[in-house]
């Protein structure tokens, strides 16, 4: 089962480039985040007539996530559990079956939180302490399980082409950064990691001052696998080439492969 997460930073805006896309190097599954649409607004039929279900949790003018899939979605859930008065559209997960297991896939578009310190890092801090509550949970069900998207958390200095332009960023802070590892730390395996170590591998590049052409990245896009799904794990690959093509969003999508 090949499955990408990828931040389309407008999902209207970029609905070719997502189109060719998806028939070029067609995922199983795509995880997208910052479709930057309501429901009811999603190009469904361009991506349906590809051989896609969809299911979606949108917001107006930003955030918003969505799931495809070549094969059926089960017991979908919209938003992260712990805060009903949280109206921001950033989780959604359902089910999926392969060959042989069921996955459980998580897709999240985790909190900016800039700047930092305020409210919107508080905002941040608050949503990994909610998603650390799920993490939890799906670790006890002991079924294979994914928490895949932008997780806006550069993990470590090696993540980033310039560190020192970061620290004082929602992004590199040490509370972000401890957060993350937190998360980590229950038993979650970063899919990037296990299978690639060291610098110069980077997700994310801005649109100003010429990031893209001096490569001055960031890795922000991450898959965390529970244990069951870890031993699934084929490989784990960042699609960089997609960052240079025509409209292209300044993210690219992170693949899994799993023995499922």
């Amino acid at each position: 089962m090949k499955i990408a997460t990828f931040n389309i930073n407008g999902v209207k805006a970029r609905i070719e480039a997502l189109t060719a896309w998806l028939q070029d190097q067609s995922p199983d599954v795509a995880l997208l985040q910052e479709i930057k649409s309501v429901d009811d607004g999603f190009p469904r039929e361009q991506i349906a007539d590809l051989g896609y279900n969809i299911e979606t949790h949108g917001q107006k003018g930003f955030n918003g996530v969505a799931i495809l899939s070549k094969l059926p979605l089960e017991d979908v859930v919209r938003g992260l559990p712990g805060d009903d008065a949280d109206q921001q559209a950033r989780w959604i997960e359902a089910t999926v079956v392969g060959e042989h297991t069921a996955v459980r896939l998580c897709n999240l578009y985790l909190p900016n939180g800039n700047p930092a310190p305020g409210p919107k890092f508080d905002y941040k801090l608050a949503w990994m302490d909610r998603l650390h509550d799920r993490a939890q949970v799906l670790l006890a069900s002991e079924m294979p399980a994914l928490m895949a998207g932008d997780y806006n958390i550069i993990p470590q200095a090696e993540d980033a082409a310039r560190p020192d332009a970061w620290r004082d960023d929602a992004l590199f802070r040490p509370d972000s950064r401890a957060a993350f590892r937190r998360i980590l730390n229950l038993g979650f395996t970063e899919a990037f990691r296990a299978r690639t170590k060291g610098p110069g591998h980077y997700s994310f590049w801005d649109y100003q001052a010429g990031a893209w052409d001096r490569n001055d990245g960031i890795r922000i896009d991450h898959l965390l696998l529970t244990p069951q799904c870890a031993d699934l794990l084929r490989d784990c690959t960042i699609e960089r080439q997609v960052r240079a093509g025509e409209k292209p969003s300044d993210h690219v999508p992170v693949w899994v492969e799993l023995a499922a």
